[in-house]
């Protein structure tokens, strides 16, 4: 903390007034009233300075008055009738209390400053020649080539060509080693567990899951909660309000009681000190700040505190299947088609990012392409596969309306695999068969999630059968299958319409909208960046496990926030009425008030456990 006052300006004006302070308490108990004076005039310029700063700038620029202007006016009123003492001390608990509340909103972000200082600024790339040169990492494009030495932390995003172990730990929390074959993407800032690998740059160093993160965090702090929007609007109001109830106090007690006017006007100093709104403005920011930065630290990345308000308050999750619930590393176990379709859908599938595309073109690598004709352009149907020329692969119920020779629909009907269908010239001339995993963190986190009360959806775009075993697997009741993108959006509005708040999981360009309608949107961090640009919360690892975590850091953040509200005006009330009979005086008046908002600020650092 030291550290920190020496650091900022601030700190180190507050720690020069508190010397002085002290020193005004020294000579008064020597006898030495002048000089004692004088020690607590300079500790009120420099503990006042800041406040002063803060006042003249909101007054003047933004029209707007604050609870700094309370303070000083507080101040300056109790050395008009010789309390310069007071007004010091009145000062030094409020200028500690800014610090701290600054210190907590930097130790908020302080997560996000360590995981970016982990990112290497430069990289070693590889030549043609097979040598390597040094080079910033801002110099680097896409398709070029770094090697990453054992142990060290890779410096930019990208797809490993050899397999590799990576502790990803800076990124999502979890610190054992990753497995990552050929073609899988690492990320800037995780390390590198195992021995040397050569890493094809996949994203520039602006685009990087790092670089998101800071720009995600930034914007966060510029998207308040509702109970920060409020606070934030009542305080001018609030501000002026005590500004008018001071004089009126001040006169009811001389003219309606009879106390002396030096009397009286204390009373309105200690009045103007106690009803200061310092712990109901540090109520929710510091604590909001403090959960946006935890959830950063373990992989979760939200968009404000208005995101997290709306997560606690979330009734109804819906969810896609496939990369969410299930692993969505499909592996072709069946197929049922012609060589020379099978070569054509290989092709096609190779525009496509989709896991089923990748799965087919992974198990069908060696397949010979050399014989198509690679000029016809491949379509891409949203949310409806791919069509080529004639040719056409999807889900089986883009085809109903497809001549069936062979009966292969028929056929599908029996099984629980997932099927891809492929047709020319609308007639279906096969099928391949593809199967998918259930995510063990998504199990448990479903469990959670309907203990909490919240009811979980799954919304995909298989078939039927496909659906109701995945649903009974997880313990989901509410499915439904062979979703298009607009059935996704109309189930969203539906859900709304109804009252509910809704929340949506998702991961594809297909997903954007429904998520964009939800509630509360929430992106897988290997989707798509639509998708990612869409949600309210990004998850960096497919791990709904993390979701149901920051559910629970969101429910702790509206207690954490409910509490230091009620605090905050229950200690104002009290303040208030024990002035309005005499029991109270100044020193004591800033003791518990300035208290009160340090231990609002302490009570929001919980957020960071």
């Amino acid at each position: 903390m030291l550290t920190y006052l020496l650091k900022e300006r601030s700190g180190r004006f507050v720690l020069l007034g508190t010397g002085c302070l002290l020193a005004g308490y020294l000579c008064q108990f020597l006898s030495l009233p002048l000089v004692s004076t004088l020690c607590f005039y300079i500790a009120i310029f420099f503990l006042g300075y800041q406040a002063t700063k803060n006042a003249i700038v909101d007054t003047w620029q933004n029209r707007q008055l604050n609870v700094d202007l309370l303070m000083i006016l507080a101040a300056l009123g109790a050395c008009t009738i010789g309390f310069e003492s007071e007004g010091a001390l009145l000062l030094f608990i409020f200028a500690v209390a800014e610090v701290l509340e600054q210190y907590a909103n930097d130790r908020s972000s302080s997560a996000i400053t360590a995981l970016m200082s982990q990112v290497p600024e430069t990289a070693q790339r590889l030549l043609p020649s097979g040598e390597t040169e040094e080079v910033l990492t801002g110099e680097l494009k896409v398709g070029d080539q770094i090697l990453i030495a054992k142990g060290a932390q890779i410096s930019i995003d990208g797809t490993v060509e050899s397999a590799v172990e990576v502790n990803e730990a800076a990124l999502t929390g979890e610190s054992v080693p990753v497995h990552k074959n050929i073609g899988e993407e690492v990320y800037a800032g995780t390390v590198n567990a195992g021995q040397s690998f050569v890493l094809k740059v996949s994203k520039t160093a602006d685009q990087t899951v790092f670089s998101n993160i800071i720009r995600m965090v930034e914007e966060a702090e510029n998207r308040p909660s509702k109970a920060s929007r409020f606070i934030d609007k009542i305080e001018n109001k609030y501000v002026w309000s005590v500004l008018i109830a001071v004089p009126l106090f001040i006169a009811l007690l001389h003219f309606g009681q009879g106390l002396s006017f030096q009397e009286a006007f204390y009373r309105g100093m200690v009045f103007l000190t106690v009803a200061s709104p310092c712990a109901l403005v540090a109520s929710a920011t510091p604590a909001t700040l403090a959960a946006i930065s935890k959830g950063a630290r373990n992989g979760i990345l939200v968009k404000g505190g208005a995101a997290l308000e709306a997560l606690n308050q979330m009734e109804h999750l819906l969810s896609e299947k496939t990369g969410t619930l299930t692993f969505g590393a499909f592996d072709v176990v069946d197929y049922e088609l012609a060589d020379e379709l099978l070569a054509e859908v290989v092709f096609m599938e190779q525009h496509s990012t989709h896991p089923i595309a990748q799965a087919i073109v992974t198990k069908f690598k060696a397949v010979d392409l050399s014989k198509l004709d690679r000029q016809q352009e491949v379509e891409e149907l949203t949310g409806s596969g791919l069509r080529k020329g004639s040719i056409q692969i999807g889900k089986p119920s883009d085809f109903s309306g497809f001549a069936d020779p062979k009966g292969i629909q028929g056929k599908l009907s029996q099984s629980d695999y997932t099927y891809v269908l492929v047709s020319k010239d609308q007639q279906i001339q096969g099928y391949l068969a593809l199967s998918d995993q259930i995510r063990p963190q998504a199990k448990e986190a479903v469990k959670n999630f309907q203990a909490a009360g919240v009811t979980v959806h799954m919304l995909t775009g298989d078939n039927e059968k496909v659906a109701q075993h995945v649903a009974a697997e997880l313990g989901i009741d509410q499915y439904q299958a062979a979703m298009m993108p607009e059935d996704k959006i109309h189930y969203v509005k539906t859900g709304q319409d109804k009252g509910y708040i809704m929340g949506m999981i998702g991961d594809g360009i297909n997903d954007a909208p429904a998520l964009a309608l939800a509630d509360i949107s929430v992106a897988m961090g290997s989707g798509s960046a639509v998708a990612m640009e869409s949600a309210d919360i990004v998850i960096v690892k497919n791990d709904l496990a993390k979701l149901y975590q920051e559910f629970e850091s969101s429910r702790k953040l509206k207690r954490i926030i409910r509490e230091n509200i009620i605090f905050a005006v229950g200690v104002i009330i009290g303040l208030v009425i024990a002035n309005f009979f005499g029991w109270i005086t100044l020193p004591y008046a800033v003791l518990f008030h300035e208290g009160s908002t340090i231990l609002v600020i302490l009570n929001g650092l919980r957020m960071l456990k």
